[in-house]
């Protein structure tokens, strides 16, 4: 039987895998190759600075099985911040086991001791039902919102 998930605060000897996860990722979901040496300047800055925000992952038996990072949007209409969840990932052999649950369950509870948190937020694609549902099941509501970008 498979021990229990441990999830922790990522550091600095996690930024390959978490490089990995982002790459596998990238193709899983848009068919985009991202480039090694970008893709880890990214996560060190985070790690680097927490001002950009942090990121957690998810253990079995002392193997990285899933991570996110979480990043802040600070509103004026509530005088609090959100926190965004992204860069999600889960190793497929480790899907619908509970991993991303327990990864929500952490930063959950480090987000109710700061005051200042005010929500958890994320995006996900519209089609991708299995996320969809996942989200759901563990309290998450749809806004009413859209997301627009202009990429520079």
């Amino acid at each position: 039987m498979p021990n229990e998930i441990q999830v922790r605060i990522a550091g600095i000897e996690d930024i390959e895998t978490i490089a990995e996860f982002n790459t596998a990722m990238a193709w899983e979901t848009e068919q985009k190759q991202l480039n090694p040496s970008t893709i880890r300047r990214g996560i060190r800055t985070v790690m680097e600075d927490s001002d950009y925000g942090f990121y957690v992952v998810a253990e079995e038996d002392g193997q990285v099985v899933g991570c996110l990072m979480i990043t802040y949007e600070w509103s004026d209409w509530r005088s609090g911040r959100f926190w965004w969840i992204q860069s999600l990932y889960v190793r497929p052999a480790f899907r619908r086991r509970g991993v991303f649950k327990r990864l929500h369950d952490f930063i959950k509870a480090q987000a109710l001791g700061w005051p200042e948190v005010c929500g958890i937020r994320l995006y996900v694609e519209q089609s991708n039902h299995v996320a969809l549902d996942a989200y759901r099941r563990i309290g998450m509501k749809p806004t009413a919102y859209r997301m627009y970008e202009e990429k520079l």
